[in-house]
């Protein structure tokens, strides 16, 4: 069968609903937090469009068939989630962070774990979950090898219990609406201080009412305004046993396929906010002299830039596709394409939209163009979700460096039970 970059009907229906929910919803997103000086309170108000969200079936999206999800792919939440975010990244951010915190159980836990923590999700599709992953010293060392390094939080275990122990920042959606926490929480941590993460790594599902579990702090960001980072203190919290994913050691391969599936989807975002900024940057070619006798557009010093931009936007779609679907095919085995996808657009999407500045020139860094607020989302691609430079390229690293690596998997790699 040849290849076909065709997108089916149904993609097609979900594609163009998505983009009129993003059109007639969330583009009143960027006016409403203006309205708020404060990271929570900014937040908070983006509540009714998140539901909006929810009552459109995007949360429900998240979730497999059998605890009442619709179980969309990966793939096709990137179709979606491109078309949302060329009008906002904040409302998307949130339901990523849910699916950061669900799909540990989705893709690792037992059929007991699944119905017992993800259907409340389905009953009440506002409710948050957050992953609890990066440490206040930072988190690109997860899985160090010697214990006296990397994650310092703790579980340990006391008859049928776990009791952790530790402190946690960048817990995207850790305040809940209200700011007395999120439903539900996936912890990483480790469940012995003398063993390193390949024995003691661990993911360990906190629900949000836990004793000993609280907000201490809230970090503000310069772009995804509305995105929550907050600090979270985790004092002699206790969960039932049966409440880790695997067991101690399973961590590293769960917060790697975890952070695959948002790598990937990430491209999307990224392929979005590059779309909002080529379309202003041609609408204002087309229709700016600048003091001269023509539209700038005309001139090929200009002309030629969107031609560049519109060629980099193509480029990161494709290869987000690439990785979405060879993430689905291998049910979330496959790592190398993902993480490239997380790099590359990353990286593309802040040089794009700092070429849609320079068209536009000094006004593009005034409240005048919508590109400073854009060039602000943009940055934090780099640096999110595992950096660039701290993480993600490492991961890369490890990937190559094995001994089993084969450079052809990534364009060429089959999946499920067929030789590669």
């Amino acid at each position: 069968m040849a290849i076909d970059f065709r997108l089916s009907e149904g993609q097609v229906a979900l594609r163009d609903g998505a983009r009129a929910f993003a059109n007639g919803v969330l583009k009143d997103v960027r006016a409403t937090i203006r309205n708020y000086a404060k990271p929570d309170e900014r937040f908070y108000a983006i509540r009714p469009f998140h539901k909006q969200g929810v009552d459109a079936g995007f949360v429900k999206g998240l979730f497999p068939k059998e605890v009442g999800g619709t179980d969309v792919s990966t793939l096709d939440f990137a179709i979606a989630a491109e078309e949302l975010c060329v009008v906002d990244v904040n409302v998307p951010s949130a339901m990523l962070g849910t699916g950061l915190c669900v799909k540990p159980v989705i893709m690792f836990g037992t059929d007991e774990q699944k119905q017992r923590l993800l259907p409340d999700f389905i009953e009440n599709g506002s409710l948050l979950g957050a992953l609890a992953f990066t440490e206040v010293t930072g988190g690109a060392n997860f899985d160090a090898p010697d214990p006296r390094f990397g994650v310092k939080t703790f579980a340990r275990r006391e008859g049928d219990e776990w009791v952790i122990n530790g402190e946690k920042h960048y817990t995207t959606n850790g305040t809940g609406w209200d700011g007395k926490n999120c439903h539900l929480y996936a912890v990483v941590c480790r469940t012995d201080p003398n063993r390193n993460a390949q024995e003691s790594l661990a993911v360990i599902m906190v629900p949000g009412n836990a004793p000993g579990l609280k907000v201490t702090g809230i970090l503000d960001t310069a772009g995804h305004r509305a995105t929550i980072s907050p600090r979270m203190k985790f004092e002699n919290v206790r969960v039932p046993a049966g409440n880790i994913i695997g067991k101690p050691g399973d961590g590293i391969e769960i917060v790697s396929t975890n952070f695959a599936w948002t790598a990937a989807l990430i491209g999307a975002a990224c392929v979005g906010v590059m779309r909002a900024a080529f379309d202003h940057a041609v609408d204002f070619a087309r229709n700016d002299a600048r003091s001269g006798p023509h539209p700038i557009i005309e001139y090929s010093t200009v002309g030629y830039m969107p031609a560049d931009m519109k060629m980099k936007i193509e480029a990161c779609r494709y290869m987000t596709w690439k990785a979405c679907q060879q993430y689905d095919l291998s049910k979330g085995r496959e790592h190398e394409l993902a993480v490239m996808t997380k790099i590359f657009c990353s990286e593309t999407c802040v040089d794009v939209v700092y070429d849609a500045m320079r068209l536009v020139g000094v006004d593009s860094y005034t409240d005048m163009h919508p590109l400073a607020e854009l060039m602000n989302d943009a940055m934090c691609f780099p640096l999110y979700d595992g950096g660039n430079m701290g993480a993600r390229r490492r991961n890369l690293h490890n990937i190559i460096k094995s001994p089993s690596y084969s450079s052809l998997t990534a364009p060429y790699g089959v999946f499920g039970g067929e030789v590669e």
